[in-house]
C-alpha cells in the first residue's frame, strides 16, 4: 500500500517485549490493513485507479491481469524486500512487517465489499484517499508495517545515506510513469489526487487532529508575558537561556506549547505586552507528557 516512507529509529523498535505491546501492535496492523483493503476493493479497483509504492505496482498488475489477486501480487512483490530487510533492519520490526504483509494479502482476498463506482473520478480519488490514508495511519502507529517502500527506504538510508523521503519520491515517480504508460495521463493525475489525499489523512492520523504549536519568544518582557499566559491562555511556560550573538547580552527565551485554536490568543498576549517581540511558531509532530504541577496533558 502507499505509505509515507520515513526512517524508523531503531531504538523505537527495541521496546521491551510484552504480550500487551505485541497485542496492541498486531491490532493496529490488522485494523489498518482491513480499513485499507475496504478502500482498495470498494473504491480504488472499481474506479480503475492505482496508487504509489508497492501497492501501486500490485494494482497496476491486477488491472492488466484481473485474474491475479491484488493481495497475492503484493505479497510476491514484497518478498525480495523482506529478504533485504531481514538482514539489515531490526528483526522485531521485520516480524511485525511479515505479519502485516500476510494479513494484508489475506484481507485483500477475503474482504469483498460492494463496488463504489463514481462518475466523477476526482471524488473517487478523494474518497479512496480518506479511507486508505486512515488505514495506513493505523499501521504506521504500530512498530511494524506491511512492507513496501519503507523497507527499501530504511535499507538505502543505512547503506548509502540517502534520505528516505528521496528514495520514496524516486520510487513513486517511477510507479506513476509506468501507470501513465499503461493507463494514460488522465488516470495518473487522478491517482496523484488519491496519493495526496491519503498522505494528508495519514499525517492527521499520526499526529492527531488537535495539533499543537511550539512557540518561542525573544523579548525584554518575558516575565510579564509568562504571567499573562498563565492567567489568560492557561498554558505552562519554560524559560530557556539565550545570548545575543551581536550584543552579547544574556536574556530569557520564553517557550510554550499551545493548540492551534489558542494561538491567536497567545499572540494577542505577547504583542499586547511587547509589540516588538520576536516570535517563532513551530508545527509539532507530537507532544507527550503533562504540564508540571497540573493535570492538564499537552
Amino acid at each position: 500500500m502507499q505509505v509515507k516512507a520515513q526512517s524508523r529509529p531503531l531504538d523505537i523498535i527495541k521496546v521491551p517485549l510484552s504480550w500487551k505491546t505485541v497485542s496492541y501492535n498486531l491490532f493496529l496492523i490488522s485494523a489498518g490493513c482491513m480499513v485499507f483493503v475496504v478502500g482498495m476493493n470498494s473504491v480504488l479497483i472499481p474506479n480503475k485507479l492505482f496508487g504509489a509504492g508497492v501497492s501501486g505496482i500490485a494494482l497496476i498488475v491486477h488491472h492488466l491481469f484481473p485474474r491475479l489477486d491484488v493481495g497475492l501480487a503484493y505479497f510476491l512483490l514484497n518478498l525480495p524486500l523482506m529478504l533485504v530487510g531481514w538482514f539489515s533492519i531490526s528483526r522485531r520490526f521485520m516480524l511485525y512487517t511479515l505479519y502485516g504483509m500476510a494479513f494484508f494479502s489475506l484481507a485483500a482476498a477475503v474482504i469483498k465489499t460492494p463496488a463504489t463506482t463514481m462518475q466523477d473520478p476526482i471524488l473517487a480519488a478523494v474518497f479512496a484517499g480518506i479511507i486508505c490514508g486512515t488505514g495506513v495511519g493505523f499501521i504506521l502507529r504500530s512498530l511494524g508495517s506491511t512492507g513496501g517502500i519503507d523497507i527499501l527506504a530504511i535499507y538505502v538510508n543505512q547503506k548509502f545515506g540517502f534520505r528516505p523521503g528521496s528514495v520514496s519520491f524516486v520510487f513513486n515517480t517511477m510507479v506513476l510513469i509506468v501507470g501513465t504508460y499503461f493507463f494514460g495521463l488522465e488516470v495518473a493525475l487522478y491517482t496523484l489526487i488519491y496519493v495526496f489525499t491519503s498522505s494528508r489523512v495519514l499525517d492527521a492520523v499520526l499526529t492527531g487532529f488537535n495539533q499543537r504549536m511550539a512557540t518561542m519568544v525573544i523579548s525584554e518582557k518575558t516575565n510579564e508575558m509568562a504571567k499573562e499566559i498563565f492567567n489568560k491562555v492557561n498554558r505552562g511556560v519554560t524559560f530557556l537561556k539565550g545570548k545575543g550573538a551581536y550584543t552579547g547580552k544574556e536574556r530569557d527565551v520564553l517557550f510554550t506549547i499551545t493548540t492551534l485554536t489558542e494561538l491567536p490568543k497567545l499572540k494577542d498576549v505577547i504583542f499586547g505586552i511587547d509589540p516588538g517581540a520576536f516570535v517563532v511558531v513551530h508545527n509539532t509532530l507530537e507532544v507527550l507528557g503533562k504540564r508540571h504541577g497540573s493535570r492538564k496533558v499537552y
